[in-house]
């Protein structure tokens, strides 16, 4: 694969489109595989299985393609063709525009003859598995003359008066600052590298690192989504196969609800990742099997530990990694997937306890349905039937954020958006929350609620609280936890004037019966499923990490082989034992499972951390017995009208939702974990027990706010105290600038009135 990767040359679509039929995608799948022989070993370890496809997995995988297709997944020729004249037209706009920008700056004649310039793709449409509709990631290379001050103006000044070019708009100080723009009907945005060369030539090589060498770490960022996608191409054994997997695991993510980095859930890039990394190890299969074996090894994966397609390298560029021997603030991510280019970073900073938690249970609930798919008792469409969120809690927090006009709206929006994941964070942290499960979509107000000018969008939280045992009714207090995170969004939003008269957000917390007040009917009243328990999977999240960084091999630098792995391996014998059975008795044929065991291969590193521990979190908590329930309210200028929850009486069933928890010899929730100063001792001894291997830092602060959770005295570690934290929600260095915020600065007190209210609710047995 060439470097360059992601010029405007051609892109595949991804998957097989346009395969008619079974036979036509054997022979497809069948002559690569071929082609591939002998095989090149691929990622850390050896890889599961090099099984070969059976007749019945390429019928699965034509099925799963036509099952993807009334989704829009793929584009026609058409449209394909349609993006490629444009990133055409755009490469061309460039070098002139580089061309113009050396004879201003009196360059030699013979050097701006030759000074080049380049655009690059990333992201979904360098991966080839865009949709139809999609924008495009694009990157200008530009030589050492032009500067990034130019790219904001003359450049811009150049796209403004350029026929075809709409919605023009400049980020220029956004952490990676971006010119948004839509040409001739395709949103594209672009992002700008200036590197320490004369000439930029049309194969140039990105995956060099000697690239970044002398680099503004601006330049750095932009680069990164490049080299991580190109990478990412290179580690995948076969390209189609990657390509098709990765598009049904993107729809089944975004119709599962879990799509969305910026609300801690997984994006784009991280989906990849770990596709690839199911592709490495099941390095023959075809997308119909690597979609169940992705299932299978992330439902099993015990996270923390990372997930890594290469070997980190240290290119001596002295640049921040991810490393949590070296960085404290990087052992408290949760469900890290390191990047494979320099410098390696964690794309997965924004998961919390919850959003991991809900993943998990979708993982298993993606592989018991594969199975059923691929023993012939279902079809695929039921992979990637929509869950439906407003019948799978009892409790809910309804936020809503208005504005007074169109254009102020989308400005609010987009940052209370961006910082819901703090609120999410804030109720974690809460000592009677269980699970705080943000639902990605957002829906337009209720118009009898609001006055007709107002522009409202809401979102919906599912909230699990803890039961109390022996305790005949809670008192639960929400309005720290939702203010603080109005607080947050109200100071930024003033710090870079984007607060105007009419901009309010809103909280109250109301029951799954009351939900009718703020949604539609034909929403509510879908057909209710079976609700998997995800309370117990959050007190659980304490899981062991047991591969220290000290068993790495003194020669080869490969992770020492850690038992993991096995348990996934005979996870697979005995399924396929099963599969086996299931095509004695039957006509379908699968390859459902792990292949025969002739064709597994002895593995040698650290592969796949499984069976994360059962450990149930317990916290100590003050409990009181009011009289009455309290009213919830809003927090925000504007109240909702107050829904009176009814009153449980005592002895009655304790409400859906609620996981039990022992009062007694447990620790409280912390708001945060001590800094490295405060526990220097405990950080060596955490240390020696977090077996993450080496790869990026994401641009963090070792002082980031992080959260932990204990459970006391019987944790598995040798009894002693461990500490599970969750992601910091405001990672500053990860935002763009103008949204991060000044914790010294106060909340605005100029004209626009904050109201303050309280939001407060009584639990019974």
């Amino acid at each position: 694969m060439g470097g360059g990767g992601g010029g405007p040359r051609p892109v595949p679509s991804g998957g097989c489109v346009g395969v008619t039929c079974a036979a036509a995608m054997k022979e497809t799948c069948g002559n690569s595989r071929l082609e591939n022989q002998p095989q090149r070993h691929y990622g850390i370890t050896s890889p599961i299985s090099l099984a070969p496809p059976k007749e019945i997995d390429y019928i699965h995988t034509q099925k799963l393609t036509e099952a993807m297709k009334p989704f829009g997944v793929f584009e026609d020729e058409e449209e394909l063709n349609h993006r490629l004249a444009v990133l055409d037209k755009l490469n061309n706009l460039v070098k002139e525009w580089i061309l113009e920008l050396g004879k201003s700056k009196n360059l030699p004649p013979s050097v701006v003859a030759n000074v080049g310039g380049k655009i690059f793709t990333f992201g979904s449409y360098r991966l080839g598995v865009h949709t139809k509709g999609a924008d495009i990631d694009a990157l200008c290379v530009a030589p050492r003359h032009v500067e990034r001050s130019d790219f904001f103006q003359s450049f811009f000044e150049k796209l403004k008066h350029q026929d075809g070019i709409r919605n023009l708009r400049a980020v220029e100080d956004a952490y990676v600052p971006v010119i948004k723009f839509e040409f001739e009907g395709i949103e594209i945005d672009l992002v700008f590298a200036r590197l320490a060369i004369q000439t930029v030539s049309d194969n140039l090589d990105l995956r060099d690192d000697s690239r970044l060498r002398s680099l503004d770490i601006r330049c750095i960022r932009s680069l990164n989504g490049c080299r991580v996608t190109d990478e990412i191409l290179h580690l995948v054994p076969n390209k189609e196969n990657f390509r098709l997997t990765l598009r049904a695991i993107k729809l089944w993510a975004k119709r599962r609800g879990i799509y969305s980095n910026m609300l801690g859930f997984l994006g784009g890039v991280s989906w990849a990742m770990l596709v690839a990394r199911t592709c490495q190890l099941y390095p023959n299969a075809l997308a119909s099997t690597l979609v169940n074996k992705f299932f299978l090894v992330f439902s099993k994966w015990e996270w923390p530990n990372p997930v890594l397609l290469k070997q980190p390298e240290d290119s001596n560029l002295n640049l921040p990694v991810w490393d949590p021997r070296v960085n404290p603030s990087d052992r408290y991510h949760l469900m890290p997937v390191i990047t494979p280019a320099y410098p390696q970073q964690n794309s997965t900073y924004n998961v919390s306890t919850s959003t991991r938690a809900v993943m998990e249970e979708e993982f298993k609930h993606g592989l018991a349905v594969t199975n059923e798919i691929l023993q012939g008792k279902s079809d695929w469409p039921k992979l990637l039937d929509p869950p439906n969120f407003f019948q799978k809690y009892k409790h809910y927090i309804v936020l809503t954020a208005s504005a007074s006009t169109e254009e102020h709206h989308l400005e609010w929006v987009g940052l209370v958006e961006s910082k819901i994941r703090v609120l999410v964070g804030n109720l974690e942290r809460n000592e009677f929350i269980n699970i705080a499960h943000v639902n990605p979509q957002s829906f337009p107000a209720n118009k009898e609620q609001y006055k007709e000018s107002d522009y409202v969008s809401m979102w919906f939280l599912g909230i699990i609280f803890r039961k109390v045992e022996n305790a005949e009714s809670v008192s639960i207090d929400l309005t720290y936890d939702i203010q603080s995170f109005t607080d947050t969004v109200y100071r930024q939003a003033n710090n870079i004037n984007m607060l105007k008269e009419g901009m309010k957000i809103e909280a109250t917390h109301v029951k799954r019966k009351q939900l009718h007040y703020y949604l539609p009917v034909e929403i509510l009243q879908k057909r209710r499923k079976s609700i998997p328990d995800i309370s117990r999977n959050a007190g659980s999240l304490q899981s062991k990490r047991i591969c220290s960084d000290s068993s790495r091999d003194a020669d080869t630098g490969t992770p020492y082989c850690s038992p993991s792995l096995s348990k996934i391996i005979k996870l697979d014998k005995a399924a396929e034992s099963d599969s086996s059975a299931v095509v004695q008795r039957t006509s379908v044929a699968t390859s459902r499972e792990k292949p025969d065991v002739s064709a597994s291969v002895p593995v040698k590193g650290l592969s796949i951390p499984v069976i994360a521990s059962k450990r149930e979190t317990t916290v100590t908590i003050k409990v009181t017995s009011p009289a009455g329930c309290t009213i919830p309210t809003v927090v925000g200028r504007n109240v909702i009208p107050r829904l009176v929850a009814p009153q449980v009486a005592r002895g009655q069933q304790h409400l859906n939702g609620i996981s039990t928890m022992n009062t007694k010899s447990v620790a409280p929730k912390r708001p945060h974990s001590p800094s490295s100063e405060e526990c220097p001792k405990r950080l060596k001894d955490r240390e020696k027990l977090i077996g993450l291997d080496l790869a990026f830092r994401s641009h963090g602060n070792p002082q980031d706010d992080v959260r932990r959770k204990s459970t006391g005295k019987n944790d598995e570690l040798g009894g002693e105290f461990m500490p599970i934290p969750t992601i910091s929600t405001s990672r500053s260095q990860r935002l763009p600038s103008k949204e991060l915020p000044d914790l010294s600065s106060p909340v605005p007190t100029n004209n626009i009135r904050i109201i303050k209210k309280s939001i407060r609710l009584t639990l019974n047995r």
